[in-house]
């Protein structure tokens, strides 16, 4: 898929009033980042590919188990810019021919930094930043956040669907 490809996909598949501004996210790259250095979406495009099919992993869940959510958007929201974070966190190394990790960011880390570029453009409901914080689950690298995560899926039983959903993509479809 192509980056035109991809942004007719996602005209297609996010509901008009939950789309970020489709030349924002092309300045952003949000089409053409990678989504990883070496693991799940490690190409050009990889980004979008996975947020893609988050979304759709979450969509799925909603519809088969149910799910019920604050906005019914919010799957959209949360699947397609739950790793905005990514937008410039890899470059291209044309020496190893290979994505690196971009050590010129201005904004550090992962889902805040997500819920950071997000709300200049889209209002979130707290189910949505706590579904994009708590995205990667278990996965948060520092133990003293579990208890957070804990709390957040008994407040919120989506943060548990989300991630879910990010695990299926990336560990079980490769994306």
């Amino acid at each position: 898929m192509d980056t035109r490809d991809r942004i007719l996909k996602f005209n297609e598949i996010m509901p008009i009033h939950t789309r970020i501004d489709r030349q924002i996210l092309l300045d952003m790259g949000f089409f053409t980042a990678p989504a990883s250095t070496r693991f799940h979406g490690d190409y050009e495009g990889g980004l979008f590919d996975h947020s893609l099919k988050v979304t759709e992993m979450l969509v799925e869940l909603t519809d088969k188990l149910g799910l019920e959510w604050e906005r019914p958007e919010s799957p959209y929201i949360v699947g397609m810019y739950h790793d905005l974070c990514k937008i410039d966190a890899y470059e291209w190394d044309p020496e190893s021919e290979k994505y690196i990790y971009n050590p010129d960011q201005i904004i550090p880390g992962h889902a805040e930094k997500s819920i950071i570029i997000l709300q200049h453009h889209l209002r979130l409901t707290d189910e949505e930043v706590a579904c994009i914080r708590w995205h990667m689950g278990a996965y948060e690298t520092d133990t003293k956040m579990w208890g957070y995560y804990d709390r957040a899926i008994r407040k919120y039983h989506n943060v548990l669907f989300t991630h879910t959903a990010d695990m299926i993509a990336s560990k079980i479809i490769g994306v």
